[in-house]
């Protein structure tokens, strides 16, 4: 069973060690010729251990071995191996050069060695030895180790764009890592800080840098979103989007407060937003939902339908439009926009709910019971996916919700 390594920052090393015996243990045996006895005990010893996950048995083992054998590339190498399992990197990184000196051919020591350097933070001396695993290795633990540890690297030595590339790429050979997922999560935004730290210093007083404060307040809910996109006002007027993101922070600033003032101003941004460019869905769609909340059908349905005539596939507008459609007792007319819906987010738990209110409304009692059982089956998950989404990616629009008395509603 791997043990886990911490690294200097904080990466988690999973070297298998089925991965890592596949290639090392059993060299000693054919390597030898004429062992002696006691290097035999040593050798038998110290790879039970190794096998076994019993590392400082195995150490000991193997530091006996390499002074009875010190010509024998596979007891160095498994030595370097057994340090690099118990975190000792600076005791690996000689041993593991004395087994490519006596071997040069034990590719995956290279690699082995590489990564004890990175783990040591001497990346320059790490990074040849890591991209030629990455690249070359065929091994897929290999390269993902050697991928992550390169990534690493890169960013130490202040080569952002170049851990971005392996960054991208990782993901791309291991998509549904965690472990991957995760120190690629770290490098995008490491690298979106530094940008926007290096806009700050070239212009300070820019309407983009405002805009960028703007959108890190917003990400925050923090108030002050609002003072910086009029600050991006004041400097481009004629700025495409900027009415709508004030009137987002309006907005959310009006559901904190219970403010209606602010909710009035924020309907007036999204209408600014629209006379400076007519095709904005996203204006058009909030324009439609508040009219809906306040029971104006009509215009909801209007706006709705703009929205919906720049951005067809609409997911959020669709659902707001069937709403609508409901209320006034349009089934028929809500259906195929529930259904576009679903098309293209299947995993919103609004439109399985929707969906069952108007096959109960067509009389469609068996179509009623199977969008209710995905409704509350989505349901069920829906708090912890609405807590990831709140965090790392925050909706553009005001999402549509369940009415209070959904369950009941839902009932045959």
């Amino acid at each position: 069973m791997a043990r886990m390594v911490t690294t200097l920052l904080g990466l988690r090393s999973c070297f298998t060690l089925a991965f890592v015996l596949a290639f090392f243990c059993g060299g000693y045996a054919g390597a030898q010729s004429s062992a002696s006895s006691a290097a035999e005990q040593y050798a038998e010893a110290g790879q039970r251990a190794l096998v076994e996950g019993r590392y400082p048995e195995a150490e000991q083992s193997y530091e006996e071995l390499s002074k009875l054998e010190p010509g024998v590339a596979e007891v160095h190498a498994n030595l370097g191996l057994i340090y690099f399992k118990e975190g000792k990197f600076e005791q690996a990184v000689p041993v593991l050069r004395q087994a490519l000196k006596l071997k040069p051919s034990l590719t995956k020591t290279d690699s082995l060695l590489a990564m004890s350097l990175s783990e040591l933070g001497r990346y320059r001396e790490a990074l040849p030895g890591l991209e030629k695993g990455f690249r070359r290795s065929s091994d897929p633990e290999t390269k993902r180790m050697c991928g992550l540890h390169l990534e690493r690297s890169y960013t130490g030595l202040q080569q952002h764009s170049k851990a971005v590339e392996v960054a991208l790429e990782l993901d791309k050979l291991y998509p549904d890592d965690p472990e991957v997922l995760y120190h690629s999560g770290r490098v995008y935004g490491s690298l979106a800080y530094l940008s926007m730290e290096r806009l700050s210093k070239v212009a300070p007083n820019s309407s983009w840098r405002h805009q960028a404060m703007a959108e890190a307040y917003e990400s925050q809910g923090n108030s002050i979103a609002i003072d910086e996109y009029r600050e991006v006002l004041k400097l481009d007027p004629q700025r495409s989007g900027i009415h709508y993101r004030l009137g987002r922070a309006l907005l959310a600033r009006s559901q904190q407060s219970n403010s209606a003032e602010d909710a009035a101003e924020a309907l007036k941004e999204f209408q600014k937003e629209l006379e400076l460019d007519p095709s904005n869905a996203n204006a058009a769609y909030e324009i439609g939902e508040a009219h809906r909340k306040v029971g104006q059908l009509d215009e909801a349905q209007k706006s709705f339908e703009v929205a919906l005539k720049y951005y067809p596939d609409f997911a959020e507008a669709h659902l707001g439009l069937a709403a609508v459609l409901i209320a006034v007792q349009k089934a028929g007319e809500a259906l195929p926009h529930l259904q576009k819906a679903i098309a293209a987010d299947a995993g919103d738990e609004v439109a399985w709910y929707r969906l069952a209110q108007v096959q109960k409304l067509l009389g469609n009692e068996a179509e009623q019971q199977k969008a209710l059982a995905e409704f509350q089956r989505l349901h069920h998950q829906f708090n912890q996916q609405k807590l990831i989404e709140k965090v790392f990616s925050p909706s553009e629009v005001t999402r549509q919700e369940l009415d209070p008395n959904a369950s009941a509603q839902t009932r045959p």
